[in-house]
């Protein structure tokens, strides 16, 4: 032994020295050929019904899942849009043999997970119970009975939901999108609002359901521990009794690009970033000739890689964003290519020429092979590893079936990637990259944005929307000639009862429900004139937050323990909760500026820049027809950065022969309060006791 290592070493020696010398090190290695790929076999049947069912067995766990899938046209839903998906998520919620908590019980003792949708539904739990399994699925699926009390709680929750959109830059940039892209007379362009909601009935989702729910359009997916066989008895015994009908088809137009660039704009008041998106519909159906080239290139734009051109640009080379892609989907409907990114307002007219110069410079300078490799190798690897789960096989079976596919579409996916070459990526595009053919949308702050995104539009005009995709026609109203801030005020003192009913408030409580992220939450507001006030925020009887002030010192109370209030924020609240704070604007010091008219929820609203002593800075806006306040906005300096929150207000009602709004939305960051007012007293009596910090 002793006598061959040095011979083992010497022989390993000469062949790297050999093979060094025959490497030439200045050019790249040639690729090879692509891997193999062995995708997972499955099985078909047809039941007697019309049920497709496929089948990927897979011993490795015992679990089983069941997904069924309805092949069905989308269609439109017009007023009540949204009782669609209602529909779906009602079929759960309650059969003609069992209740909601039943059926939630009998799911958490299986350890099992069922969910349904508007076009279809899963579950999945282990193969010992997929009888009790598919017992409960049969009854959801064959028996719902669509409950009224249902109905209306997930009614308020999606109201809730919607509260957010307002002040949300995002939700509205997906809202105006949606509309121009698709428009309003396509089931992709229409948009869920609170007025549509109040459309939706029972009778509706039942008619939804009793219309397209027929397994002569429905495929059945099964994935994991059970076979052909054994799926086919099951199937048969417990879905048998599903009939078939007669389910109509829809027939839409085609969306177009526009013939020239728009630019639409999205008010979010007070708003430091704007949201951007770039986007137009394309024509790119599942299994389409281009998709795999499409892919590629779109990749190279920034399609979910790091190393995409418009995160190097707008975040590392820039420093515009944390984050900026770019995807081009396929759909058999309307598909969409959209570029988005969010960036601070000072340079959102710049990061839209970055996103379009990138969009021009793949049209038109060949991509190096360098890049064409990292791309390839990375998308090699995720549908290598997307491979490792079953459900991959399934959804692969799946679009064979649906989209019509060939059978060896994803076995030889890798081939056509690998064959995608440098020419291949510019012509898709040349063919699909449209810079000067799209609709560049942005939600964001009207004031200090909107006029440097005209240059963008062929037109030279920015197109205004409310946050639910609503164009909003400039009418060329002017602030009347001689109208000043405090007129605005006057008309709002006049509107909501006068100055002299307002000096006879000495106390004031409002008792309000508020829900935020589906919690009811109960709060407490009392007001002493000059300026005491206490309000306590509850939940389910436990007191969350006091906040106490007697006009001099104040304090904090949580359960986790107190905090007094320093000296600026005692000039603060000295401030703040002065009783009618409006009557006194002028002997206390404020400034008022009278900024134009705007569009806050729909109404023409003047907007009055509000600036007190303490550097209280805010922006008020009142109806011009009723000079009610619509809105508030104050942006204040956090520990986190700079957080706007705005109030909306709306639902006044006369209480005491004065008027108060009883519907109030908050929005801070990401959170949302809804808010609404139970009850109002007026001229109580309160005690000094209840103010006092001690």
């Amino acid at each position: 032994m002793k006598k061959i290592i040095p011979l083992i070493f010497l022989f390993t020696l000469i062949l790297t020295v050999s093979a060094n010398a025959q490497i030439d090190r200045s050019r790249p290695p040639e690729p090879g050929p692509p891997p193999v790929i062995h995708i997972g076999e499955y099985e078909t049947f047809t039941t007697d019904n019309g049920i497709r069912v496929i089948v990927v067995e897979n011993r490795t766990v015992p679990v089983v899942s069941f997904q069924i899938t309805l092949d069905i046209d989308r269609i439109l839903e017009k007023d009540a849009k949204g009782y669609v998906s209602m529909a779906g998520e009602l079929m759960r919620t309650g059969t003609s043999n069992r209740t909601k908590q039943q059926i939630d019980e009998e799911t958490d003792f299986l350890g099992a997970t069922i969910n349904t949708h508007s076009r279809g539904m899963f579950g999945s739990s282990l193969t010992r119970h997929a009888e009790s399994l598919l017992d409960l699925m049969s009854d959801i699926l064959l028996n719902p009975t669509f409950p009224q009390q249902e109905l209306e709680r997930s009614l308020r929750q999606s109201k809730s939901a919607l509260s957010t959109v307002r002040t949300d830059a995002s939700s509205m940039v997906n809202n105006v999108s949606s509309v121009l892209v698709y428009g309003s007379d396509h089931p992709y362009g229409e948009i869920t609002t609170e007025e549509t909601l109040e459309n939706i009935t029972i009778e509706k989702c039942r008619e939804y359901y009793e219309t397209y729910f027929k397994p002569n359009v429905a495929y059945m997916v099964v994935v994991g521990d059970m076979d052909v066989e054994t799926a086919e008895e099951l199937i048969d015994r417990f879905f048998s009794g599903w009939e078939p009908g007669e389910v109509p088809s829809h027939k839409y137009e085609t969306p177009q690009p526009p013939d020239g660039r728009r630019v639409a704009f999205a008010n979010r008041s007070g708003a430091v970033q704007s949201v951007i998106s770039v986007t137009y519909p394309i024509q790119l159906t599942p299994g389409h000739p281009d998709a795999i080239s499409t892919s590629v290139m779109n990749s190279i734009l920034g399609g979910g890689v790091f190393s995409g051109r418009l995160m190097q640009n707008l975040r590392e080379d820039k420093g515009y964003t944390y984050g900026a892609r770019s995807s081009i989907s396929t759909d058999p409907l309307a598909a969409r290519f959209n570029a988005r990114t969010e960036v601070r307002n000072s340079v959102t007219d710049s990061a839209v020429t970055e996103i379009l110069y990138e969009m021009e410079r793949l049209r038109n300078e060949p991509v190096d092979d360098e890049t064409m490799d990292l791309i390839k190798n990375f998308m090699t690897g995720s549908f290598a590893r997307s491979l490792e789960s079953p459900q991959t096989v399934a959804n692969f079976a799946l679009n064979i079936e649906r989209y019509d596919l060939p059978d060896d579409y994803y076995t030889t996916y890798l081939e056509r990637l690998n064959n995608v070459s440098v020419s291949d990526v510019q012509k898709m595009a040349r063919r699909y990259l449209l810079p000067d053919n799209a609709y560049i949308v942005v939600g964001g702050n009207r004031n200090e944005v909107a006029e440097t995104l005209e240059k963008f539009s062929i037109s030279g005009d920015v197109e205004f929307f409310d946050p639910f995709g609503n164009r909003l026609v400039d009418t060329g109203q002017a602030v009347p000639e001689g109208l000043e801030a405090t007129d605005v005020i006057d008309k709002y003192i006049d509107a909501v009862g006068g100055r002299r009913n307002l000096e006879k408030i000495e106390d004031i409580t409002i008792e309000m429900e508020a829900s935020m992220q589906g919690m009811s939450i109960q709060t407490v507001t009392h007001q002493k004139a000059p300026n005491k006030y206490y309000s306590s925020m509850s939940m389910s009887g436990n007191i969350l937050q006091e906040q106490i002030f007697d006009g001099e010192k104040g304090v904090i109370k949580m359960p986790q323990g107190e905090m007094n209030l320093d000296d600026e924020m005692i000039k603060q609240m000295k401030l703040q909760f002065t009783m009618n704070i409006e009557l006194y604007y002028e002997e206390m010091g404020f400034e008022l500026e009278l900024d134009g008219i705007e569009a806050i929820n729909g109404v023409s609203a003047y907007k009055i820049n509000i600036t007190g002593p303490g550097n209280i800075k805010r922006t008020d806006h009142f109806d011009v027809e009723t000079g009610f306040r619509v809105q508030t906005t104050v942006t204040e300096q956090s520990p986190m950065g700079e957080i706007t929150q705005i109030t909306t207000y709306s639902d006044y009602r006369t209480v005491n022969g004065l008027k108060f709004p009883f519907r109030m939305m908050q929005q801070a960051g990401p959170q949302s309060i809804d808010m609404e007012v139970t009850n109002i007293k007026i001229n109580q009596g309160l005690s000094d006791e209840l103010f006092s910090p001690e």
